[in-house]
């Protein structure tokens, strides 16, 4: 299983960014997927998942900002985000598991190595 972001970069608030994590080794349609974050001197945090059917869960400071989708014909994942804040500046990291048993990233087996969001206001 292999996870690769890209996407990332430096934009003002209000601005929008599209990340992309292409998948190997598995199908995105048969795994639980997930885009979580982490800011300097922060814990990692979930900022949204999408089930193997396509249900889709937001932390709640993303919710109707962030849209997380995935495409079965090029295996894979996405995250929209718009109207971007200084706050939802971290590492943001793809992630991957067959059946999770919740939605935390202890619970997530498989890892991307990161890209950078950075929102300067």
């Amino acid at each position: 299983v292999q996870l690769v972001e890209s996407g990332g970069g430096s934009v003002q608030a209000g601005g929008s960014l599209r990340l992309a994590c292409a998948a190997s080794g598995f199908t995105v349609s048969t795994y639980y997927m997930g885009w979580f974050r982490q800011a300097p001197e922060k814990e990692r945090e979930g900022a949204a998942i999408i089930s193997r059917s396509g249900a889709t869960t937001y932390a709640d400071s993303v919710k109707g900002r962030f849209t997380i989708s995935k495409d079965s014909a090029t295996n894979t994942l996405y995250l929209q985000m718009n109207n971007l804040k200084p706050e939802d500046t971290a590492m943001y990291y793809c992630a991957a598991d067959p059946s999770p048993a919740f939605y935390s990233p202890n619970n997530f087996r498989f890892w991307g190595q990161g890209t950078q969001v950075t929102v300067s206001s």
